[in-house]
């Protein structure tokens, strides 16, 4: 006798089926199992063991055989507990009902309470799509399952609790369909009407917000540049909902949710300079996780310290900038994760920080000054659209009691801003003016005559590279949409371009 069971696994970004088949044999008491299992799935033969027992069920002293369908794709976690205490039960009789249109997925605990597991999202989301009509789930993933039409999710609490739902023996209610309109701000993003002074800087991440650009802070140290930073997921625009499920589905795979169910504030990454390449890229030994890249997609990526990070690291970036994806390889096994991320960077100018400034000294050799900048690639510091300096804040601007701009005010710019960039290049992940391809310039980037002899001068006077050109022009695009201009004029570009010389500044003395 074979007993089927339906369970689901993740591989990269999306779930797959998998078919606990259960059968006993005759023969001296033995549990097998087959079907790639890793080390965290072979040792569920122990916890499911312990979890029955104590649960008051029996397994009678046979040969068990467990095999997990499809047999050539490596199963990983202690997700398929669950599902193999389930075959096991309805194998012994002891759940009686048809289980065919049912998934499961879950860890137990010694004592057969569920624990909360990873990646249930895409794994729900593969359910609908197989047709399964009832999925069962640790409670502590319920939140999450329930955001998915046209599946029933039952929340469970333990293995006994299981079975008498299955038997008809409890009288549960599948959970609510989570809405849109039912979740809560996922965390507190401080507000720009705190920042005194720096209207310049405030300024250019506008436009860096209105088109999605990534933006590079120089400036000396106290001078605002990690708190300009964290303000800028207050002024993006809202996140739709296909946005949300796709954030929360790299976050459920990561393990980053913590039960909070959707995802609905533009997520802000900011790790510390000593993270790895595999870190910030993704990848790791065994299962390939999401990196910080891809974490933060749909958001913000903030590197402060910028030339501190390690050059391995930071070359990683070169790739999934331009792509707004990254693709990990390894032995056997390709994921690929989005990353449509908006970068911000911020640096001091040199080792002490004060080259430069006119208020303090700096104390560098030309050597060290050097050395540090070059730190950064120029193939990276091409990928940043804007460099804006950051200078020190006044005495006079610290005790103003001049209100200044809340980011609500600032975001309806932006919101308008993007909202042209939807009518002009419709929905979907880079509709932005930052990621304008070469088959959309032509029809995006309509400039004047006189805004044409503007760049041109720019581009042989700077000596841009095409790259470098290309950005300039798409920051020109930003400010235009930001004055519902459908040209872009000589203003624009000269703004554009005055945000592409400090890389002159700096890194033409190295």
């Amino acid at each position: 006798m074979v007993v089927k069971c339906n369970s689901l696994g993740i591989n990269g970004m999306d779930g797959y089926k998998v078919e606990v088949e259960a059968s006993m044999q005759t023969g001296l008491p033995a549990f097998d199992m087959v079907g790639l299992p890793d080390a965290a799935v072979r040792e569920s033969r122990d916890r499911v063991k312990s979890a029955l027992k104590n649960c008051g069920f029996n397994l009678p002293p046979s040969h068990i055989i467990l095999n997990l369908a499809p047999a050539d794709i490596k199963k990983e976690g202690p997700i398929y507990d669950l599902p193999i205490s389930v075959a096991l039960l309805k194998l012994t009789g002891q759940i009686i009902t048809d289980i065919s249109d049912c998934a499961f997925i879950g860890e137990l605990s010694l004592a057969g309470e569920t624990r909360g597991i990873n990646g249930v999202l895409p794994m729900v989301i593969k359910a609908t799509e197989c047709g399964i009509k009832r999925i069962f789930v640790p409670s502590k993933n319920v939140r999450e399952a329930s955001v998915v039409e046209g599946i029933e999710v039952y929340p469970i609490d333990n293995i006994v609790e299981l079975k008498d739902i299955l038997n008809g023996q409890k009288s549960v209610q599948p959970a609510a369909l989570l809405k849109n309109t039912d979740l809560h701000p996922n965390g507190f993003v401080p507000d720009f009407s705190q920042v005194k002074g720096q209207f310049e800087a405030k300024r250019a991440i506008e436009i860096a917000a209105a088109g999605g650009h990534n933006i590079l802070l120089i400036g000396p140290p106290g001078s605002g540049k990690s708190m300009l930073a964290k303000r800028i997921p207050s002024i993006l625009p809202d996140m739709t909902f296909e946005e949300m499920i796709e954030t929360t589905k790299i976050h459920s795979i990561a393990g980053t949710l913590n039960g909070d169910g959707l995802i609905n504030t533009r997520p802000f990454r900011s790790p510390h300079h000593t993270v790895t390449a595999v870190g910030l890229g993704g990848g790791g030994t065994g299962t390939i996780r999401p990196g910080e890249v891809s974490l933060a997609h749909n958001g913000v990526l903030f590197l402060d310290e910028f030339p501190e990070f390690s050059r391995n690291a930071l070359e990683v970036l070169r790739q999934p900038i331009e792509d707004m994806q990254i693709t990990i390889s390894r032995a056997g096994q390709n994921c690929t994760y989005p990353c449509s991320i908006m970068v911000v960077a911020a640096m001091n100018p040199c080792p002490c920080g004060y080259y430069g400034d006119e208020t303090h000294r700096c104390t560098c050799s030309d050597t060290k000054i050097k050395r540090y900048l070059n730190r950064i690639s120029g193939p990276l510091l091409d990928r940043f659209d804007i460099h804006v300096e950051v200078p020190p804040v006044k005495f006079d601007e610290l005790r103003s009691s001049e209100t200044t701009e809340t980011s609500a005010q600032i975001k309806k710019r932006v919101d308008a801003a993007r909202e042209i960039q939807r009518q002009r290049f419709g929905t979907g992940i880079g509709a932005c003016n930052a990621k304008i391809n070469a088959q959309q310039f032509e029809n995006a980037c309509i400039i004047d005559s006189q805004a044409e002899r503007t760049l041109k001068d720019a581009f042989e006077r700077l000596g841009l590279t095409a790259r470098a050109y290309d950005r300039v022009l798409k920051v020109a695009r930003t400010i235009a949409d930001l004055e519902m201009s459908e040209v872009i004029r000589s203003e624009h570009v000269l703004e554009a371009v005055q945000y592409r010389s400090l890389d002159r500044k700096y890194w033409s003395k190295t």
